[in-house]
């Protein structure tokens, strides 16, 4: 099978999807119209990018450099986490907490994944380092923000409520402990629901890429399927930690509410 090649008038063509798209959320006054059309520019920009960084790196297996890349793709990952929130933690936390825990899942499932399954030698080889851990980072990354957001927003929301429970005598654990649950199932539906109808609602993108390059179909499903089940177990994980840290980061060590500790809280009267 021929790979086939895109033009640039292709990628013109399909671009006019995209205006043509800001110009009906403009004239229905959706308000996401600038929102739009820098993300796009953003995706154009930062993919040329990218594309030619990757050249340089793929030439040369460099670890220091393999390193310096990694760690700047976190950084960003801890930043946009952080940018999502309505209600974020002040100071470093709300930094911390994002980027710490997309650390802990996104890094120790990527590793296992290039040590145990793929064997890449060596582990940090940049055409299998890089793809892994971008697709298992963004995932992740949207993730802990849906869970962390629905976290803060909940406790705000039901604030009287937690409150009520500390004065009968509950910890904070038990204070929220409904709201924990809600705040993970929340992180993790997005992937939950790509994996139940994976193959059969819709191709995912990956798998959809290598079978238009010529790599055979059953080749790339199991590809696919790992992919899946990296990012789930990844994207559950850092859900999990980033809740569970930012809910202890929301009492004192006196089972108090704090939520003069978010930077943005809205109190009904």
């Amino acid at each position: 099978m021929n790979m086939v090649l895109l033009s640039t008038f292709d990628l013109v063509l399909v671009a006019l999807l995209v205006l043509a798209l800001a110009v009906m959320s403009n004239l229905m006054a959706l308000g996401i119209t600038r929102s739009l059309i820098i993300a796009a520019l953003r995706t154009v920009i930062q993919l040329l990018l990218i594309g030619l960084l990757l050249k340089f790196i793929f030439s040369s297996t460099n670890l220091v450099l393999m390193v310096a890349v990694v760690t700047i793709m976190l950084l960003v990952a801890g930043r946009e986490v952080m940018a999502r929130q309505q209600h974020r933690l002040k100071g470093w936390w709300g930094f911390g907490v994002g980027t710490s825990s997309i650390l802990v899942s996104s890094f120790a499932v990527t590793f296992l994944a290039l040590l145990v399954v793929i064997q890449a030698d060596p582990w940090y080889e940049p055409r299998y380092l890089l793809p892994l851990l971008g697709m298992i980072l963004g995932n992740s990354m949207n993730g802990v923000a849906l869970g962390v957001d629905r976290l803060t927003h909940s406790v705000i929301t039901l604030r009287g409520s937690v409150e009520a429970r500390l004065i009968l005598g509950q910890t904070w654990l038990q204070a929220i402990e409904d709201i924990r649950r809600d705040s993970m199932r929340t992180g993790m539906m997005p992937i939950i629901n790509a994996m139940a109808i994976a193959g059969v609602v819709s191709l995912p993108g990956m798998m959809t890429g290598q079978i238009l390059s010529g790599i055979p179909p059953l080749e790339a499903v199991k590809y696919q399927i790992l992919i899946m089940f990296l990012i789930a177990s990844s994207t559950g994980f850092g859900v999990m930690t980033a809740v569970h840290l930012v809910s202890r980061r929301l009492f004192d060590q006196r089972q108090r509410l704090h939520l003069d500790r978010l930077s943005r809280v809205y109190t009904n009267k």
